[in-house]
């Protein structure tokens, strides 16, 4: 992998987001105005907000980051972008590198954004550090970068990239530990929760929540999180075709 190609693979995609000015919508306001309507759905008990709004500061940037990375990947395929890129002397990793920067940069605003809503817009009590609610946003929503650039390369259409959507990511959020605790979920799907890296984000979320420091179970947490996104990352250049079948 060559840095000075991944940058510039980086700059170009940032270049061409900065004039789609709904996708940017997209990535940046939605979490804010989902957390916003979902501290007010709650309003006449700010608990119930207090015990979630953590797990879905993390979930909300995931689940679009996942939509747009997936469908602004198949535009550059679909439209010959990226058959022309590796024509030229560029590898596979620094296409998937040079992707991942460029949204990894717009992960890092959107993280910001949707968790400083949260604490100082919307109260949101937690007993850890705001920085560490941060550092599990910004992965959850590298996660959700990686999944995305993944899936675009099984993708024929952007139809077909958001359908993925309910294959990747709802079983995640069913299982993940939103809805019922996974020790008390059917021994089957406990499994299954256990080696879904939302599982571990919510987990993640949810020490912040209860612990004032940084505990071992964080550590795991936040690591399988960011270990996952490593991974998905390299299947993701692993699995980069010129075209679209």
């Amino acid at each position: 992998m060559n840095t000075a190609r991944t940058l510039a693979t980086a700059t170009r995609v940032l270049r061409q987001l900065s004039h789609d000015r709904r996708s940017l919508a997209l990535l940046l306001l939605v979490p804010c105005v989902m957390l916003f309507l979902l501290r007010y759905v709650f309003d006449g008990d700010p608990r119930t907000f207090d015990s979630i709004g953590a797990s879905l500061l993390g979930i909300f940037p995931l689940i679009t980051m996942f939509l747009v990375t997936s469908i602004a990947t198949l535009r550059e395929r679909t439209s010959g972008t990226l058959e022309r890129l590796l024509a030229m002397p560029l590898g596979k990793a620094d296409i998937i590198a040079g992707y991942a920067l460029a949204f990894g940069a717009l992960a890092v605003v959107q993280s910001v954004l949707a968790t400083a809503l949260a604490l100082w817009g919307l109260g949101l009590d937690i007993n850890g550090s705001a920085w560490l609610l941060l550092l599990v946003a910004l992965l959850d929503a590298l996660l959700g970068t990686a999944l995305g650039l993944f899936v675009s390369a099984f993708a024929a259409s952007e139809f077909q990239a958001v359908q993925f959507m309910p294959a990747v990511i709802f079983p995640q959020l069913l299982l993940c530990g939103l809805f019922a605790a996974r020790s008390s979920m059917q021994p089957v799907l406990e499994a299954v929760s256990n080696v879904l890296p939302m599982s571990y984000a919510v987990d993640g979320m949810n020490q912040i929540m209860i612990h004032p420091d940084v505990t071992a179970d964080f550590v795991r947490d936040a690591g399988v999180v960011a270990g996952c996104a490593l991974l998905v990352l390299t299947l993701g250049a692993a699995t980069l075709s010129r075209r679209t079948q």
